[in-house]
């Protein structure tokens, strides 16, 4: 969608004239009574909810703006135009932030093609918010009254001490107004707009020329402005569309422990290996061999296991080349007769082709027997070579025995356990987080796509 994203506007787009005062939240007296007024273009009557703040306003029956500033009201513009069908009707009231809110103003704005929605929310004792829509989900914007502050690094800002990213900078332009507003707004106007984000939060700035505006909304939760300001809304969170410039990840807030615990289950799974998979030599034994013919048999022992654990059996042929050692190995308990059998291959082949000289194989052959029962054992060993190219006349094969082993393809599978959740919960993040940053103008920078991790 190129530089589009959801725009919160604070407005206002013109500066009051002369005499109009700016709107200020009222936290003391009573409430400003209601007045209604007839559209000197259709005659229909417009009730102005918030009597003595509103400038503007724009007939819910003809669409012409009227300036309500003066006691004489006069037609800014006429269109005589059927209003607009809003999913939430310009007078329905619904409580967000715990305050009772009336939607009174509506506008449609655009940027580069990508439309969005704007509802003036009003209350006597509070002021004026925001609620914008983009069709992805709504964010609760709040005027400011103090300025961001500029990062040492100067590609952010920080307000409240949080940062924000800078996102996109843009021009929006009104496409539809409807309702009552506090400053002088009409169709086509325009204004220069930059938005800084953090997950759930949006900091937006508007440039008018004559005047700047900042305002800050926070992303709520799905559901909430249906709950509140009732059904017909269409917007949400997970419409299929790509996510919001301020949506979080879904994955960031279990990502980060879930780091972190790959990272110390793997430092403890090594530690683990070291510690308890070290061998020590017990017995060693030699026997020569005559290639292709009958094998031979020794007994290699005692070999005494003091408690339960695994059994390594090395065997090395050094002279061995272009031939190789089938060994057969069975360990047996001298007490039970019980038997434990294992298979040994040490092979080397050589030669020379096209591509030179080469090489195969492995005079040493490492058998691991896990986790035998303690007792007093002897291995008999059943040895036979096999001549590759038929010159070898004899192999000496050594045959060790240590007690213990280390395992590292199991080492590798409890890794494999441990990373591929996580990997896979970091490989949605950061499709998520390329998604989102794709409607940013620098796109899915690559030192971007970890900074959600930070936290809120």
């Amino acid at each position: 969608m190129g530089n589009a994203r959801l725009r919160l506007m604070s407005g206002p787009w013109e500066t009051p004239e002369p005499g109009e005062a700016a709107p200020a939240p009222r936290t003391s007296g009573p409430a400003p009574a209601t007045q209604t007024l007839s559209c000197p273009s259709c005659g229909g009557t417009i009730e102005l909810k918030a009597a003595g703040y509103t400038v503007t306003v724009v007939c819910q029956y003809c669409a012409s703006v009227l300036d309500v500033a003066n006691p004489d009201v006069r037609i800014i513009k006429e269109y005589h135009e059927a209003a607009a069908q809003l999913a939430i009707p310009l007078g329905t009231r619904g409580t967000l932030k715990g305050v009772e809110w009336e939607a009174i103003g509506y506008l449609q704005k655009s940027e580069d093609g990508f439309t969005w929605e704007e509802y003036l929310l009003f209350n006597p004792y509070h002021g004026y918010r925001w609620l914008v829509t983009d069709g992805r989900g709504w964010s609760f914007g709040t005027m400011l009254t103090r300025l961001p502050q500029t990062t040492s690094f100067g590609k952010g800002l920080v307000l409240d001490g949080r940062s924000y990213s800078h996102f996109a900078d843009g021009r929006a332009k009104v496409d539809y107004v409807l309702g009552e507003f506090y400053w002088r707004v009409r169709v086509d106007d325009n204004v220069r707009t930059a938005d800084y984000v953090r997950p759930n939060w949006m900091l937006s700035w508007e440039g008018s020329g004559a005047e700047d505006s900042w305002t800050l909304s926070e992303l709520l939760k799905a559901g909430e402005v249906k709950r509140e300001f009732g059904a017909g809304l269409s917007a949400g969170m997970f419409s299929g569309l790509p996510p919001m410039p301020h949506q979080p990840s879904p994955y960031a807030g279990a990502l980060k422990p879930a780091l972190a615990f790959a990272a110390i289950a793997i430092v403890a799974l090594f530690v683990l290996t070291m510690m308890f998979g070290g061998s020590q030599r017990a017995v060693t034994e030699t026997v020569t061999i005559e290639p292709d013919r009958p094998g031979r048999s020794i007994t290699v022992g005692p070999i005494t296991l003091t408690r339960r654990q695994a059994v390594t059996i090395a065997a090395q042929a050094p002279a061995l080349d272009n031939a190789w050692v089938d060994l057969d190995y069975s360990l047996v308990d001298r007490a039970t007769q019980e038997s434990f059998d294992a298979y040994g291959l040490a092979e080397r082949y050589s030669g020379y082709d096209s591509d030179g000289s080469w090489t195969e194989g492995s005079r040493t052959a490492a058998t691991k027997m896990a986790m035998l029962p303690a007792g007093t054992y002897d291995l008999l060993v059943d040895a036979e070579a096999h001549n590759w190219t038929g010159q070898m006349r004899e192999v000496q094969v050594q045959v060790t025995v240590n007690r213990g082993a280390r395992f590292w393809s199991n080492l590798i599978l409890a890794m494999l356990f441990v990373i591929i959740p996580v990997g896979i919960m970091l490989w949605r993040h950061l499709k998520f987080e390329n998604a989102r940053l794709a409607e940013s103008d620098r796109g899915a920078a690559p030192e971007d796509l970890f900074a959600s991790l930070g936290g809120d």
